[in-house]
């Protein structure tokens, strides 16, 4: 089915969902219309995420493994808020979570078995605003909770959107977010020293540094911050270090990519998502803390009625102390027949076979002299544009270009700013995509590319 898919040319809002009732059946309905109505009136609305001609954002992987993990989640439909409440669901999870910490090589600090341990999350935001309410409330312990508007968050301009959003959620005041400027000249990546004087000339200032937010694989252009350097200067200010891996931190377990997280050592935590590149079907973030206290301290609410002599004599883990949520789900055997069912090694070869591909459409890029790579092509994400035969003209060139694209309705990109550049974004790594689709996608970006340069009106299209 999403082999032959091809995606909605022209979306009109109110109309992409086309289900004619108004009202709720009062009766039931046989399972085939419901299921014709699926096929007819939603599916054609929808942006197919599976197809194999998808590059954009970063993908939802999936996989047989992955949807089978999630069918026996759904079907099980445990809740395992405690221990008591699904004990195999919660030591099933800390295996788990020791499974990926090893199959990345993190310090045995981060595991169950060394003092630290893991918890399963819908995504990167929940992760960072349960490490942030963390990180405030340990510090507020020590200078008092009036001092909360002295705190201050530092990431970059190319840390994800969701730091600023979890800061505003633990009542950080917006005036305390330092976004920092990263440039070309670094790969976008963090420069240790702004960090540091940044923090510096906020102490001057009577504020409190409390929490820094590191990133493997930035979303805009693939930047991986230097996280060793970064983690001395954390160190230094006493500050609590995130790493976000959210996309690339699933590379990390092929030895020739682990590098890039040479100094997660000095961190408190660390997240990263399977279900963008590691055949794992939503949701599912992997998130780590050396310190499990300090998530407990912060996060647990014990009622009454969830009181029995399991918690009581803390020798069992209670994950709805690890989340913002009493409720979860059973993720962790999502996981578990996904690292079962393709072993470590088909793993790897899965994202070997991504960087590849991203490694011939980079090629293909780069031997056209109409086009650029803008920004070195990292894991399987490559940032390129139509160069501009104007200044200034290259932000209108490549939105149309992008548009005659996505609307031919034979594939799918997005686009990002870095730099002040309006770059178009080919993220590989839909299951099925193979050699041929990344050659199709190419060919088509040549073709309208053509229509675009010869029509300067040209916008959005059907085929």
């Amino acid at each position: 089915m999403w082999r032959s898919t091809r995606f909605k040319a022209k979306l009109i809002l109110g109309t992409s969902c086309t289900i004619a009732q108004t009202l709720p059946p009062y009766c039931p309905e046989p399972l085939e219309i419901i299921l014709k109505d699926v096929s007819d009136s939603i599916i054609p609305g929808l942006t197919h995420w599976q197809s194999p001609n998808f590059f954009g954002y970063f993908q939802a992987n999936a996989s047989t493994a992955g949807f089978l993990g999630e069918m026996l989640c759904t079907g099980l439909n445990v809740v395992g808020f405690n221990w008591i409440a699904s004990p195999a669901a919660t030591e099933l999870e800390s295996i788990v979570m020791d499974w990926v910490g090893k199959m990345l090589m993190l310090p045995h600090s981060f595991l169950f078995s060394g003092g630290g341990g893991g918890v399963l999350h819908g995504s990167t935001c929940e992760a960072i605003i349960c490490s942030l309410a963390a990180a405030r409330d340990k510090v507020l312990k020590k200078i008092g909770h009036h001092k909360i508007t002295k705190l201050v968050v530092y990431g970059s301009d190319q840390t994800h959107s969701t730091l600023q959003k979890a800061s505003k959620l633990v009542g950080i005041p917006t005036s305390n977010f330092r976004s920092l400027s990263t440039s070309f000249s670094n790969d976008f990546a963090l420069r240790p020293d702004d960090v540091r004087t940044a923090m510096e000339e906020d102490i001057r200032a009577g504020l409190v540094p409390l929490f820094f937010c590191a990133t493997v694989g930035t979303t805009s252009s693939r930047a991986v911050d230097p996280l060793e350097a970064l983690g001395h200067v954390a160190k230094d200010f006493k500050v609590w270090l995130h790493i976000d891996a959210a996309y690339a931190g699933s590379a990390c377990i092929c030895p020739e990519f682990r590098h890039h997280l040479n100094g997660v050592e000095l961190a408190h935590s660390i997240s990263m998502n399977p279900h963008k590149w590691l055949l794992t079907n939503m949701d599912c973030c992997c998130l780590w803390i050396k310190e499990p206290k300090l998530f407990v301290g912060s996060l647990s609410t014990p009622p009454e009625y969830l009181r029995n002599n399991a918690s009581e004599s803390k020798k069992v883990i209670n994950y709805k102390d690890w989340q913002i949520a009493l409720s979860r789900r059973f993720r962790a055997i999502k996981v578990w027949v996904v690292i079962r069912r393709h072993g470590l090694d088909n793993l790897m070869f899965h994202i070997r076979s991504d960087v590849n591909l991203a490694k011939r459409f980079e090629t293909h890029v780069a031997t056209d002299p109409r086009f650029e790579v803008v920004v070195p092509r990292r894991f399987a994400l490559v940032c390129f544009r139509l160069r501009p035969r104007e200044e200034g003209e290259g932000t209108e060139l490549n939105s149309r270009l992008l548009m005659a694209v996505n609307g031919s309705g034979a594939a799918f990109m997005t686009h990002a700013v870095v730099g002040g550049i309006y770059i178009i974004r080919c993220a590989i790594g839909s299951t099925l995509s193979e050699i041929r689709h990344v050659d199709s996608l190419w060919k088509l970006i040549q073709e309208k590319d053509q229509l675009v340069l010869q029509e300067p009106g040209l916008a959005l299209e059907e085929d």
